[in-house]
């Protein structure tokens, strides 16, 4: 099993699997963690368990109920199940760990907008240059 998994193995082994987008990389109990790098347009659909996004590389609009917002690389965002969101304008380097979590269903059950259970959060690089969430 694999406990440290850096971006490059990660991209390593999406190119291994031949995978255009997503693949597997680690599940701990109802922990599952992805890689995802779209290309060209983001194909996902709702899925069924809540979901925390930290953006590896490069930079995307993401559009999640009525809010759309600028994140880039370090940036923190969470998804309740269900919810229907894309990456929008991404970098040709755009990639993004992907963390699922809880039960089916998600933790919360909640038909209300990223807005109202999301939030954005830029973490700060070791050299303090962060990317501001909002533009």
């Amino acid at each position: 099993m694999e406990y440290h998994l850096t971006i490059s193995k990660a991209e390593e082994i999406l190119r291994s699997a031949g995978s255009e987008q997503s693949e597997d990389l680690l599940t701990l109990g109802s922990l599952s963690v992805r890689f995802y790098a779209p290309r060209i347009l983001d194909r996902q659909q709702p899925h069924t368990r809540d979901e925390v996004y930290v953006v590896a590389r490069g930079s995307a609009r993401f559009r999640c109920c009525e809010r759309e917002i600028f994140v880039g690389q370090g940036d923190v965002l969470t998804v309740p199940a269900y919810q229907e969101h894309v990456f929008v304008d991404f970098t040709p380097d755009f990639s993004t760990w992907v963390f699922f979590y809880g039960p089916e269903g998600g933790e919360q059950s909640s038909s209300g907008c990223c807005s109202e259970r999301s939030n954005t959060v830029t973490l700060r690089s070791v050299s303090g240059a962060g990317t501001p969430a909002d533009k």
